[in-house]
């Protein structure tokens, strides 16, 4: 998929679409530096593009998601999605819920399936976690995932290398 949304944005600056990649909650920073290393950028570019595509969706979610999905449950298709889509965050977020700034720095840090920036607001803002302390919470763990995804990309950048090398 991610190869496919590439595709469309071929005509544009690389930067602009590692900055896409790492706002889309398919991609996310785990999706979007090993793109911008693969576009040869140096890592702290990539870092840095990533992260900050990572952060830009996570203000309007947080201010407009309970907002938005209470109009919206008017309809039946969206009262359904939302329904799911939450009831999804729930799961997975028991320890935003349970230990709330540490919880969603630790959601958000840790890059496996589901967890994120994106889920991570959606979480906060189930949770009705303060603005202030959902943000610091989510900017720490976006920050952390990036070292990770990046140190992860580069164990394996050097591993393949000195197994073909």
């Amino acid at each position: 998929m991610i190869h496919l949304i590439v595709g469309w944005l071929k005509d544009i600056p690389k930067e602009l679409i590692v900055v896409i990649m790492g706002a889309l909650p398919v991609s996310e920073l785990r999706g979007a530096i090993p793109l911008a290393l693969s576009f040869g950028m140096p890592a702290s570019k990539a870092f840095w593009l990533s992260v900050a595509g990572n952060l830009v969706p996570i203000v309007p979610i947080l201010f407009l998601l309970e907002p938005v999905s209470n109009r919206l449950r008017r309809f039946r298709i969206w009262s359904r999605y939302f329904d799911w889509l939450f009831e999804r965050t729930r799961k997975r977020a028991k320890q935003v819920q349970r230990y709330e700034f540490l919880g969603l720095i630790l959601f958000v840090a840790i890059p496996l399936p589901m967890t994120g920036a994106w889920t991570g607001a959606v979480a906060a803002s189930l949770f009705k976690v303060k603005f202030r302390y959902a943000l610091a919470a989510i900017v720490l763990g976006v920050l952390i995932a990036g070292v990770i995804v990046l140190n992860v990309c580069y164990l394996g950048i050097n591993g393949w290398r000195a197994v073909s090398g």
